[in-house]
């Protein structure tokens, strides 16, 4: 689709060749000898771009400038004038002029500038779109659960999310704690700022500091010019740091002043920098613990413990298994073009057995592998990992007590009726709703 111009110019001459010039290079050009005129095109059709005289008659040009920019606080307007002064060139600007050039008007150097400025544009669009794909990328509807745990959890967040308080976030290895934290940042006022992720246990101690923090040229042997630190960088943003017990002792001390008076002294200066950070820590181990051993300072721990946040593992919200299991298998099967895959009632019921040491993350590798390795359209027992289903199953522990079918299936409904739905139950045991239901009464096992 051809780039709208609007040309604002009461010399003919120029208008008109001007309007041949951008029509030649593919462009969709409307063009007025005022103002007004100008304002009734404009609202019939929005431009790219506005290439307006300042002297016009009836409204001036700043006047129309203004009035547009009104209209559309992001219009991009070009003004042209013979007249050159500070005081018109400072007016174009303030009142929201992209550019300001002078008559007489070399066309070559104005195409220039207009496609400077309409590149600058679409490069501005496409980080309003990106920015709103990242920000639907971690809306809290794609925290998926539908637990009271976690419906808890996501109420907790919406709350603090916009606070400037510091979050710890408590919780196993892929629980999700960085899908909250940036939950929380997307969610917040800083969510156009900078977000942060810095894996403490993963950079070794000695770099650490300076990825911090930077450093000025000379502080030390290869240090060839000024870097700026990650808290830096991160000013009026988020810091997410992960495995926060793993700082050092030093590092720990320096985290602290930061949160304390909100600045930073890179390596070798002698000069500190204001910073504005919101700090989200995390961490998979025992955190008071590691306060009590002298592992991590219990003024740091307190500073970072405004709000804390707890995640349970996968096996204290099972009732969330199947619908995360089907999330997982329905996004693999769409990037492998498998279409609709569904789990065997079989396969659920290993699912929903299982311990889930590595929580969602194990998971969602899991549906990954079934959704690639499966032949048809139902995920079974053969599409999963060995390990699922070498474990003591509920059917093994029937056999060893010799349960009868009918103690069995009585035993079975207890256990897993907060688990499972009335069809998840009923497909498990190979019998109708109705004959479950008729079960459940006849043995006053109904759901309270």
């Amino acid at each position: 689709m051809a780039e709208r111009l609007l040309i604002v110019e009461d010399e003919a001459a120029l208008r008109d060749s001007l309007k041949r010039v951008f029509e030649r290079d593919g462009y969709e050009v409307s063009s007025s000898d005022n103002a007004e005129t100008a304002l009734q095109l404009f609202d019939v059709a929005v431009p790219d771009l506005i290439l307006c005289d300042i002297i016009l008659p009836g409204m001036d040009g700043i006047e129309f400038l203004k009035t547009v920019r009104a209209r559309s606080k992001d219009q991009m307007v070009i003004m042209m004038t013979a007249y050159a002064s500070i005081e018109t060139a400072v007016a174009a600007l303030r009142a929201g002029a992209r550019d300001y050039i002078l008559k007489p008007v070399i066309h070559e150097e104005l195409k220039r500038i207009v496609r400077i400025a309409l590149n600058e544009r679409a490069l501005k669009a496409e980080n309003e779109i990106l920015k709103r794909q990242i920000a639907a990328q971690f809306d809290f509807l794609t925290i998926i659960g539908e637990s009271k745990i976690i419906k808890a959890l996501i109420e907790q967040v919406k709350l603090i999310a916009d606070s400037r308080s510091n979050v710890l976030i408590l919780g196993e290895t892929g629980t999700g704690k960085e899908l909250f934290t940036r939950a929380i940042h997307h969610n917040s006022s800083r969510r156009d700022k900078p977000f942060v992720p810095i894996n403490c246990s993963a950079i070794p101690d000695h770099l650490l500091e300076s990825e911090l923090f930077g450093y000025v040229k000379g502080a030390f042997t290869g240090a060839n010019q000024n870097k700026r630190g990650l808290f830096e960088e991160a000013d009026q943003g988020t810091v997410f740091l992960d495995e926060i017990g793993d700082l050092s002792p030093h590092l720990q001390s320096k985290l602290l002043r930061v949160i304390d008076d909100h600045e930073i002294r890179p390596i070798g200066s002698t000069r500190s920098r204001k910073v504005d950070i919101r700090f989200i820590a995390a961490t998979n181990r025992d955190i008071v613990h590691a306060v009590k051993e002298g592992r991590l300072r219990e003024d740091l721990f307190y500073r970072i413990n405004v709000v804390t946040l707890y995640l349970p593992p996968l096996r204290e919200r099972k009732e969330d298994i199947p619908i995360l299991a089907e999330r997982f298998l329905n996004r693999y099967a769409n990037e492998l073009g498998k279409g609709n895959l569904k789990l065997d009632p079989s396969v659920e019921m290993i699912l929903l057995e299982y311990a889930w040491p590595g929580n969602i993350r194990e998971l969602r590798n899991i549906m990954e592998r079934a959704a690639l390795i499966s032949r048809g359209q139902t995920i079974r027992k053969e599409d999963i990992p060995e390990e699922l289903t070498g474990q003591r199953s509920f059917t093994a522990e029937g056999v060893d007590r010799r349960l009868s079918i009918k103690e069995y299936t009585k035993e079975f409904i207890r256990k897993h009726q907060a688990d499972m739905n009335e069809q998840q139950l009923a497909d498990c045991l190979g019998i109708t709703r109705k004959a479950l239901w008729e079960k459940r009464k006849r043995w006053d096992l109904l759901r309270q």
